[in-house]
């Protein structure tokens, strides 16, 4: 066992200064200075809960068990693996396309239901009755999603996407993917979007399909009582990933209906290793996800889903509606709204980083308070829906739409809300806000109807919706954003186009799409995949040049200024994501300043009390092993071990009274390969559950059949940037720092995650500077 101290190595840059005092002469002086500790801490907020958290390892430990297991496959236990990799990410897709379609079934009818019965009521003036039907209804909504998660799944709150993307960068986190969290997060998103709220299940869906995928790769949940045996091929993290990234696509697709866009998504937003391989899988997923939407939406279109209208999958055959074409003398106008967009975007993820520390130490404080507040948020939003359209005036029904009887709309999904107006005129606030989410998208993105919504309507709807949207993400619900940032884009982009219709002639409804994409690119930072997205949505390549054009100056503004939500949110919850980029403080080091110590390690040999001792007193997943006296002339590396490995071969007890090698075969006498795979879900082996007696203390365990024998090690000069890059694309848990010089210790130190994270960096070195 030794002990580093951080700065060990001498790395440091120098900076050459004038020095103006003494004579003016030049002085180099070094630029760091070790501080000698660490105190980051290795906790996040997973939903809304705070949880410790770990790293995945997707590198291939190959160890005898490992090299044991594929030797004992056959052919058929080759094509078997093979075989149910794809079968895996079909049974993906066509469990989520049935969660979406059972997700827009339920928001359709209890949302429908109650604006129905609301609408009756004001129909017969009984506006008390309604509108205390309309915010009692709201209020019970929010509470039960609340109170979903904050009881059952609080890693289910929030839109799951930021979590999603740390575990695909090979974050680890308790409960992030688990049956409990999957359950709230399809029943809190339904019931939290029936409540009225300004969100959208499209972020939850994403973390569902996640869920899905993990809940399917891990062979289900040992803590539920739910495992499937011949799903043992892919107990480890790295099938898993690949499996949870098919699941994250085919939750785009589920949400949108875009099969394309969802794999899109998949590449540039949610995962940090991508192949060809993968690209084909993650493709199938999707489409079979669409095709059940597909088929199950023309199904209930015979009027065999009770109140579910035209879809609710935010909109459809919006091509024959908005006017696609457009000339040169447009596009100033298009610019502007892209840079406004922009601009609206990263103030609103300025916004939603402030409120959302605000709301971090009101959750802290228990799950009363979070409901508490949930229902707070969902008053302020019912009476903001209510209140608004009785402060705006009627107006007359277009005489072409009172002819064939579409204005204004009663009892039914439309654009024009009678709302307590008198025969023959609607309201066209009511008609944003009286309606789904989805419903009031389809109705701003309305072509052809340039004067159906007032220029004061549009400002407040649109400040009301953007304000919304930053106060109701962070309460304890499952929350995406994509619907508030389409909605408040939106609203934005059709006011831009009546003020300047008198100098454009694009249609308001094609403002709108244009505005939901330059907010959609000034929060999220996403250009291919939304691109792909509103294009399958709208079904008109005819708008791809300006669709790309707003997305590319709304992101390149917007990046002026901040981050995009999800990065921002993932460092805000403290979740150690690795950048694809070290930071520029990390061309200044090498890999031994920052390894800390003390360093653990193993004999080859080890007595089974120094093992399990160890085991009690650390919290460490890997520990070198050194091979040395009487295995070896000089200490050296013999491999790298890890801690479920270790107990699981404690656990059976395959021990010696004295030091010899004992050899692989002694091992698989006690051990089958698959005991040295990794447990699903719930509560794995730990150490307290070894029932070991005080002889067996005294005995001797042979590492050599568990060590990886052929860890990835760097050299302690090593560029650390260098060293972050080879850590990040490989997928590494922990990475081994060898001397440069031979005749010393055979390990310097471990290189983890939380190591290249730049706030521990900054805390050894107190006054470093970035280049």
């Amino acid at each position: 066992m030794s002990a580093m101290t951080p700065g060990s190595t001498s790395s440091v840059r120098w900076e050459k200064e004038l020095e103006e005092e003494g004579g003016g002469g030049g002085l180099e002086r070094p630029l760091l200075r070790g501080r000698g500790t660490n105190t980051t801490s290795q906790m996040a907020v997973v939903g809304a809960n705070v949880c410790p958290i770990e790293s995945l390892d997707y590198e291939i430990v190959e160890n005898d068990a490992y090299k044991q297991d594929w030797r004992s496959r056959g052919r058929i236990q080759v094509f078997h693996y093979q075989i149910l990799k794809w079968v895996l990410a079909l049974l993906v897709g066509l469990i989520i396309g049935l969660i979406g379609f059972f997700s827009n079934i339920a928001v359709e009818n209890i949302a429908g239901f109650k604006l129905l019965l609301m609408s009756n009521l004001m129909l017969q003036s009984r506006y008390n009755l309604a509108f205390l039907w309309h915010i009692s209804c709201n209020a019970v909504l929010a509470a039960a999603a609340a109170a979903l998660c904050a009881y059952i799944g609080p890693a289910a709150a929030g839109s799951g996407i930021p979590e999603v993307k740390a575990y695909l960068n090979g974050v680890d986190a308790p409960s992030i993917l688990a049956p409990s969290t999957l359950f709230v997060k399809i029943f809190g998103s339904i019931f939290g979007v029936s409540a009225g709220f300004v969100m959208g299940k499209e972020g939850p869906m994403v973390h569902t399909g996640a869920c899905v995928a993990s809940l399917l790769g891990q062979g289900g949940s040992s803590k539920y009582g739910l495992t499937w045996n011949w799903l043992r091929y892919f107990k480890n993290d790295l099938d898993r990933r690949d499996l949870v990234t098919c699941g994250a696509a085919a939750g785009v697709t589920g949400a949108f209906r875009s099969p394309v866009g969802g794999v899109l998504f998949a590449l540039e937003e949610a995962t940090s290793w991508w192949r060809n391989a993968l690209l084909w899988r993650t493709f199938s997923t999707t489409a079979v996800a669409a095709i059940v939407l597909r088929s199950l939406i023309e199904y209930c279109r015979s009027g065999n889903c009770g109140l579910f209208g035209k879809g609710g999958l935010i909109m459809f055959d919006v091509s024959s509606q908005v006017t696609s074409s457009y000339t040169a003398m447009d596009l100033p106008s298009v610019v502007l709204l892209a840079i406004l967009g922009g601009l609206l975007g990263a103030l609103f993820n300025l916004l939603l980083d402030r409120l959302l520390r605000v709301y971090s130490r009101i959750n802290e404080k228990g799950a009363p308070c979070k409901i508490v507040l949930t229902v707070a948020v969902s008053l302020v939003t019912s009476c903001c829906s209510f209140g608004l359209p009785w402060l705006t005036a009627c107006t007359p029904c277009p005489p072409e739409m009172a002819a064939i009887g579409r204005c204004p709309t009663i009892g039914r999904s439309g654009n024009f809300k009678n709302f307590r107006c008198p025969p023959g005129h609607y309201n066209g606030m009511a008609s944003l806000f009286l309606n789904t989410n989805d419903d009031a998208i389809r109705n701003l993105f309305s072509g052809g109807t340039g004067g159906e919504f007032g220029v004061s309507t549009l400002v407040a709807f649109f400040a009301a919706v953007y304000s919304l949207s930053l106060v109701t993400y962070g309460v304890a619900v499952p929350a995406g954003l994509f619907i508030p940032m389409i909605l408040s884009g939106a609203s934005f982009g059709r006011l831009l186009g009546r003020l300047l219709c008198a100098l454009t002639g694009l249609d308001t409804g094609l403002f709108a799409l244009l505005g939901a994409a330059s907010f959609l690119g000034g929060t999220m930072r996403m250009t291919v995949s939304v691109c792909v997205i509103l294009l399958e949505l709208t079904n008109d390549l005819l708008l791809l040049p300006l669709i790309m054009l707003v997305l590319l100056i709304s992101k390149m503004v917007a990046d002026c200024f901040n981050r995009g939500v999800y990065d921002q949110l993932m460092r805000m919850k403290g979740l150690p994501y690795l950048e694809a980029h070290g930071e520029p403080c990390m061309r200044s080091l090498v890999a031994g300043d920052v390894v800390s110590g003390p360093l653990i390690t193993f004999s080859s040999v080890e007595r089974v009390g120094v093992v399990v001792d160890t085991l009690r007193r650390t919290g460490h997943n890997g520990f070198p092993v050194i091979e040395d006296d009487p295995f070896g002339p000089a200490p050296e590396l013999c491999g790298l071990v890890l801690r479920s490995h270790l107990l699981v071969l404690l656990q059976a007890k395959a021990f010696t009274a004295h030091p010899v090698k004992t050899g692989a075969a002694e091992v698989f006498r006690k051990l089958a390969p698959f005991d040295f795979a990794k447990p699903g879900s719930g509560k794995g082996l730990a150490v307290d559950d070894l029932d070991i007696t005080e002889e067996e203390m005294a005995m001797y365990v042979d590492l050599h059949p568990i060590a990886n024998r052929s860890p990835y090690t760097v050299v302690e000069n090593m560029s650390l940037a260098k060293a972050a890059a080879l850590f990040r694309e490989l997928g590494l848990r922990h990475m081994c720092v060898v001397p440069r010089t031979p005749g010393m210790q055979p390990v310097v130190g471990i290189l983890t995650r939380h190591d290249f994270m730049p706030e521990y960096i900054r805390g050894l070195f107190l006054n470093i500077m970035d280049p």
